[in-house]
This record gives structure tokens, C-alpha cells and sequence, in this order.
């Protein structure tokens, strides 16, 4: 019991005093309600968003004048007039207008308590992993005041429970509101108040109901306040809605209260937490042993790691790891919009980049743990605006390019628009963003085995996107096919006559991504036994497409020529996606082009590449596949020192969550990696982590994969089979594999081991 409590006590973020900035506050969320929470004594603020409030309506935007320059603008780019074709571009296949609208705050919850007597000591603040819960405790002279704030999935409201030692202690009002851009505030009964409003022409409407309850305490509102007086205890309930999903969001507001209150307190706080550990509970992650007392506060502990004490490292990782578990479940579930760039936490109305969401590589990145984590269901909210996705991009497809299936470019939105976006040369006609999230879908089937959803949402999907490419792809002087015009996100080169060209055809990513689209499709048709015809056009069309080609330097060529780099040190690593999250490099399957993946990575790191929060959680993953645990480990430790705020939140900078779930990606792929048909156990164990455990992590094919090592070699191993078949393991010892103690399979020399498995069965795997 002592020993779980530690545990326990290790999995939270807490701090000795109240939050001053809005990266020093605590989020939580259900997926679609989010606040943070800042702790404040005297006058707390709770920053509220839903994830539905996004300014201004859909729009169609696509460039009439597309088609009829397409094949000059091509024609320029394989002519090398790149400045022309570029020129050209910018006029006929720019949208109009050229932005999407920003995710917006849904408001402020303001209290302010009435407290006078006594000093303020023995605060704290803190957020529990274990629960989902967010606490503030504090003492004024001899009386404790205590407030639990968390987001129900299941109830679908925010409850703030408020308590105070002495009887008749508490005594606040509390308002809401959305300065500077407030609809209209009133109260509503003597014990609710409501804050309407809307976000401009052609935007949803929403409302928020705020309503008190108390025991002891005399509840009544002034003006557009909610007074309490006198109470020891007095319960919050918070409800939100917008018209982009009810078509009465007050009404929405109060049947969700009403049904809420239909419980006490401790009943929703019940609730709340069961459904959120039945997730979060899935895996167990542990570099230093639960005996050791937990001392340091978060903002201790970061410094602590930052000074290079191994320990307080480890224990960072661990934090920061199940942190980014939680940030999933409280930003992404079923029934909720995707995280966007910022989660669902924002608390400006004119966010970095919209607070979009950016899928030239940022949307995917939060969803790079879900699977691997345990998370399947979190995964949910991005296949569905991939699919809503396929309307507007049907429509994008033929206007903009005269083809079949469904595009999207770097940018989407709530309504999933997908015309290019923007009017920057080096982001804006990049036609691969549908392409790479259909792979989302194939990678959830991947991990699940789930037919049905292959057949039923997945393979549309896939099959859609693939048939745009099949139209889209132009055959190049030396008989390739290739895309274009299009880029390598967000990067330039320089012509050999000294130009700076952006815009091109057939850069590496497109392919790599096109390719990997093709294979899925291509897997897919074989399991469901259908489309064959179609099948064998994606064949025939993906051996025309171009093979990775390495440089005169020995680099990964990041175009079709080896160009110079106008930015060596780009954030951008997109020619690498074969090498992560993409499989056709692998150190093991194709060593020559690893080596080329790894001669890219260092040129770009020492001119200053990783330098954003994304970038190095992504340098985590692609050296985590290259086997160098050293070098992923000192890219976390980087990420932790300068792009980490005091709240965990990644400072890209400024705050953009995908660092944080691509950095919790990163640990995980060095721990265990599926993604070549094999489970290679430890693959990019770092020397560092000298003796630790993971329990509950998934791999591709439906395994459930518990770990345990010590002096950096793996000792012991579980792996729970879903389905039976043949299981092949990668492991950098000799193992014997047991199944109800009886030997299965031994391994020798040779680091890979393959046997059969029954699904349902867990075997084990020791150390010879």
C-alpha cells in the first residue's frame, strides 16, 4: 500500500503557489469543455473553452482561374522557372478568401471570495494523473480552504467544490464573461446565471449556464453574479453548448445541469474519475523506484532536471509522459472535435496560426500516442473530421486540380475546408494533407485488427484519397510520376543560378507519403477481398513512383535535384517521413538509406534544427527508429529545458500541445517499436535508463506488451496476443518464450525470434 501511494504521489504536477500566467495554470477537460485553472486565493479565474467556438462559418474558396493554369505552372516547374511558376501560382490557385477564422476562448469564470482574517500559508495547487482531478488547498490563519475542479466525460459538465473548515466560512460571488467580446450576461433563477454570445456573421452561437448548490450556504444572485454566503461547502456546475452541434444550446445547457444534479458531489466525482482511470490506467510507466519520496514541486523538479540530477530526470520523464496521456483524454474523445494546435485550451481570440489544425505534420502529431498508449478511443474525433473532410475535398479535388477522390492542403478547420490556405509560397499548395490523415485510419486498424472498422470507415477513406492521386500524378521527363506543384513543407532551395524556389515538383515527402497511402490501400483491398482491379492500377502506378535517392554529401535528398538548402537548420524534417512515422527506412530493412536518414538528421541538428517544441519531439521519434537512444534521450532533455513551460505545456514557443504528444510518441518508440511487422523490444533504450518498467503499452497486430529491464537489458517481458497467428520478436538478448510454463520458443544468436500464439493468451518472455 505504501508503495502505491509513492506511486501515486509521483503521478501529479504541483506547485507552493498560485499561477501568475496562463502557462503556469492547470488544464482540465472532457474532450470537448476544457478551463484552466490558475488557483488564485482571493480572486480566482478559470479560463473556459468549448471546442466548438471557432469565429465566422464554413466558406468556398477555390480559385476559378486553377485549372486553366495548371499544366503552364507545372510546365514552368519542370522547365526550372521556378519564380515564374510561383508567380503564377500565387494568383490562380490561392484561395479567396485566404485564411480560415481562428478557435476562439469561450470565456472567464470569475470568484471572488470575501476573506478577511489571517495570513495565507500552506497552499498548494496541484493536478492528480491518477484522477483527473485539480485541487487547491490553502489555510487562512487556522481555517482550511479546499477547492477539486475537473471536467465530467460522463456528466459533460465542469464541477468547481468548494469547502472550509469553519462553518459558515465561505462567502464569494462569481460571474462569467468574455471581455472584449461579450454577448449578454443575466441570471437566470436565484441560483444559475448565463453568458450568451456569438462569434460574427455566418459563426455559431453558444450559451454557458453556471449553477450553485449548497447545504448550509444562502445562494442568490445579484445582477449577473452568484452570491453565496455563509456556507461550509457549495458545488459549481458549468455547462456549455454551441449550434455547431444543438440546435438550442441554452437548452442543451440546462437538461445537461439537470441531469447532473440529479447526483451529489461525490457521486459526480465518482463518475468523472472511474470513466477517466478506465483509461488512464492502461499503462503504468516507472525509470526510479516508488519507495523514493516525491519532495520537489513541478516547477522544482524541471529545474532539478535541467542542473543534470539523474533522478529528479527520471522522474520528469515519468511525469511527462502520463501527463501527455492525460492531456489526450481531456482534449480528445469520442463525441468531441480533434485536438487542435492548442488542445482545446486557448485564451486568446486571435491564437498563434488560428489555433487550427495544421496537418502538414502538427494534427498528426497528437495522435501519434493514442494507440501506442493505450488510447484507442481518443483517436475517434480526428477519423470524423477526416471524414467530414471528404466533402469539401471532393469539391477541392475538381475545381482546383480537375481530379477524382478527395485533397486537403496544410490547413483545416471545425467545418474541415480544404483549399489551400494562406498566402505564403513555402506552405500553401501542399495537396498531401488528407492523404497522411487517411493513414491515421489504417494505423488504427493496424493496432486493433478491427475489420469491420477497416471495411466500414477506414478503406472509403483510403481508397478515396488514393483515387485523387491516381488522377492527380504527372509523369516527369524521365518517366516517374510525381506531384506538383507542390513543396517541402515549409522549406526552400537554391537553384544552381542562385534562386530561391519553394514551390517544385515531386519533393521527396509527397511520394514518401503517396507511396505509403498506395500500400495501405493496397493492404486493405487484400484483406476485404475487393477492388482488385483497383488494387493492381495502384500497383502498376506506385513502381513508377520515384526511389529514395541519396546526395552527393550523403544526405536523403529532400527534392528531386540535389539542391542546396536555403535553411539547413530548418524546423522541417519532411523528407524524413519515410523514416518516421513512414516504414520504407529502416536501420535493419534498408541500412543504406537509414544511414542517409541519419546523415540528414545530424546536418540538419548542427545547423540549428529542433529549435520549436514539435521539431524535437519529432527528432525524438526519427532517432528512436534509427536505434540511438543517447541522442532521442538528449533531444527530450532538451525539449524539457527550452521548450517547457512550468505547467508541462510545450513552448513551441508559443504554447502548441504536438510537442508534448509527439515528445510522449518519442518515448514510447524508444521502448518498444511495431511498425516492421516485428516487436522490437528496447530498441532505443537509452544507457541512461539503467532499470525501469512499462506496462500495458500497445503494438501493431493487436498485442498488449508489458517490459521490465535492469542494467539496460531487458528481463523480463509479457505479451498478450488478440488474435492467434505468428508473433515475431527483435530483442538484443537471448530469450525463452513461456506460455503456462511450458517453453514455446527459444532464441540463440539471432535477435529475432518467431513463434505461434493463440489470441487471448499472454506469454512470457525471460531472459536466457
Amino acid at each position: 500500500m505504501r508503495n502505491l501511494e509513492a506511486a501515486n504521489k509521483k503521478l501529479r504536477l504541483w506547485y507552493r503557489k498560485p499561477a501568475k500566467q496562463w502557462t503556469e495554470a492547470l488544464p482540465v477537460g472532457n474532450g470537448r469543455l476544457g478551463g484552466m485553472i490558475f488557483g488564485q486565493v482571493m480572486e480566482e479565474k478559470i479560463q473556459l473553452n468549448e471546442d466548438s467556438i471557432w469565429y465566422g462559418g464554413p466558406k468556398v474558396g477555390e480559385n476559378p482561374d486553377a485549372l486553366e493554369n495548371l499544366p503552364h505552372i507545372r510546365k514552368l516547374l519542370f522547365d526550372g522557372d521556378v519564380e515564374q511558376a510561383t508567380y503564377l501560382a500565387r494568383m490562380s490557385m490561392f484561395s479567396s478568401p485566404k485564411y480560415y477564422n481562428p478557435y476562439q476562448p469561450l470565456g472567464e469564470m470569475k470568484l471572488f471570495f470575501n476573506i478577511r482574517q489571517g495570513e495565507v500559508h500552506s497552499y498548494l495547487r496541484e493536478l492528480d494523473l491518477q484522477t483527473g482531478i485539480t485541487r487547491v488547498l490553502y489555510h487562512v490563519g487556522d481555517t482550511a480552504y479546499t477547492r477539486e475542479i475537473f471536467a465530467s466525460y460522463p456528466d459533460q459538465v465542469m464541477a468547481i467544490h468548494m469547502t472550509c473548515s469553519k462553518p459558515g466560512g465561505l462567502t464569494f460571488c462569481v460571474n462569467l464573461n468574455r471581455r472584449p467580446y461579450e454577448g449578454d450576461s443575466y441570471a437566470r433563477s436565484s441560483d444559475s446565471i448565463v453568458m450568451n454570445g456569438e462569434c460574427g456573421k455566418d459563426g455559431v452561437a453558444f450559451s454557458g449556464v453556471l449553477r450553485a448548490k449548497s447545504p448550509d450556504g444562502v445562494i442568490k444572485t445579484i445582477g449577473d453574479f452568484i452570491s453565496v454566503e455563509g456556507a461550509s461547502e457549495v458545488t459549481l456546475l458549468f455547462a456549455a453548448n454551441s449550434t455547431f452541434r444543438e440546435a438550442d444550446p441554452a437548452a442543451a445547457c440546462l437538461r445537461q445541469l439537470e441531469e447532473a444534479d440529479a447526483y451529489t458531489y461525490a457521486e459526480l466525482k465518482q463518475r468523472h474519475s472511474a470513466d477517466y482511470r478506465s483509461l488512464f490506467e492502461r499503462v503504468e510507466f516507472s525509470l526510479s523506484s516508488p519507495e523514493e519520496e516525491q519532495l520537489l514541486a513541478t516547477d522544482e523538479l524541471m529545474q532539478a532536471a535541467a542542473e543534470g540530477r539523474p533522478k529528479q530526470s527520471e522522474r520528469l520523464t515519468e511525469l511527462y509522459f502520463q501527463y501527455g496521456r492525460y492531456l489526450t483524454i481531456a482534449s480528445s474523445r469520442p463525441g468531441s472535435l480533434p485536438s487542435n494546435l492548442q488542445g482545446i485550451w486557448n485564451d486568446s481570440f486571435t491564437p498563434p496560426w488560428e489555433s487550427k489544425y495544421t496537418i502538414n505534420i502538427n494534427t498528426q502529431m497528437n495522435y501519434w500516442p493514442v494507440e501506442v498508449c493505450g488510447l484507442s478511443e481518443c483517436h475517434e474525433p480526428l477519423f470524423g473530421l477526416v471524414e467530414r473532410m471528404r466533402v469539401p475535398g471532393r469539391v477541392t479535388a475538381k475545381k482546383l486540380y480537375g481530379c477524382g477522390g478527395f485533397v486537403a492542403h496544410h490547413n483545416t478547420n471545425i467545418w474541415g475546408e480544404t483549399r489551400p490556405e494562406g498566402i505564403l509560397a513555402t506552405s500553401v499548395l501542399w495537396p498531401m494533407g488528407a492523404a497522411w490523415l487517411s493513414l491515421h485510419l489504417w494505423e488504427h486498424y493496424a493496432y486493433t485488427l478491427d475489420l469491420t472498422f477497416l471495411q466500414e470507415r477506414a478503406y472509403p477513406v483510403l481508397k478515396e484519397a488514393a483515387e485523387f492521386f491516381m488522377d492527380y500524378l504527372t509523369e516527369a521527363p524521365d518517366g516517374t510520376y510525381v506531384t506538383g506543384p507542390s513543396i517541402s513543407p515549409e522549406n526552400s532551395y537554391i537553384l544552381p543560378n542562385g534562386v530561391k524556389g519553394t514551390l517544385c515538383m515531386g519533393p521527396s515527402m509527397d511520394t514518401q507519403i503517396v507511396r505509403a497511402l498506395f500500400e495501405a490501400c493496397i493492404a486493405s483491398s487484400g484483406l476485404l477481398s475487393c477492388d482488385e482491379d483497383f488494387r493492381s492500377q495502384l500497383t502498376e502506378r506506385m513502381a513508377k513512383l520515384p526511389q529514395p535517392r541519396i546526395g552527393a554529401n550523403g544526405q536523403l535528398l529532400e527534392w528531386l535535384e540535389d539542391y542546396a538548402e536555403f535553411e539547413p537548420g530548418h524546423r522541417h524534417i519532411s523528407h524524413l517521413f519515410a523514416l518516421h512515422p513512414g516504414t520504407q527506412i529502416d536501420i535493419h530493412a534498408t541500412p543504406e538509406l537509414a544511414e542517409a536518414a541519419m546523415v540528414t538528421l545530424r546536418n540538419r541538428l548542427a545547423n540549428g534544427g529542433g529549435h520549436t517544441g514539435w521539431s524535437c519531439a519529432w527528432i525524438i521519434n526519427m532517432f528512436a527508429r534509427l536505434g540511438d537512444g543517447g541522442s532521442a534521450l538528449a533531444y527530450l532533455s532538451n525539449l524539457f529545458e527550452k521548450s517547457t513551460y512550468p505547467n508541462l505545456f510545450d513552448a513551441h514557443p508559443p504554447f502548441q500541445i504536438d510537442g508534448n504528444f509527439g515528445a510522449v510518441a518519442g518515448i514510447a518508440e524508444m521502448l518498444l517499436q511495431s511498425h516492421m511487422g516485428e516487436l522490437n523490444l528496447l530498441p532505443a533504450l537509452p544507457d541512461e535508463w539503467k532499470s525501469g518498467r512499462i506496462k500495458g503499452i500497445r503494438a501493431r497486430g493487436g498485442y498488449v506488451v508489458d517490459l521490465v529491464w535492469d542494467e539496460g537489458q531487458l528481463s523480463e517481458a509479457a505479451i498478450q496476443a488478440s488474435r492467434s497467428g505468428v508473433c515475431t520478436v527483435r530483442s538484443t538478448v537471448p530469450i525463452v518464450v513461456m506460455l503456462d510454463e511450458q517453453e514455446v520458443a527459444r532464441s540463440g544468436k539471432d535477435p529475432l525470434t518467431s513463434f505461434q500464439v493463440q489470441g487471448g493468451h499472454t506469454y512470457r518472455l525471460l531472459k536466457c
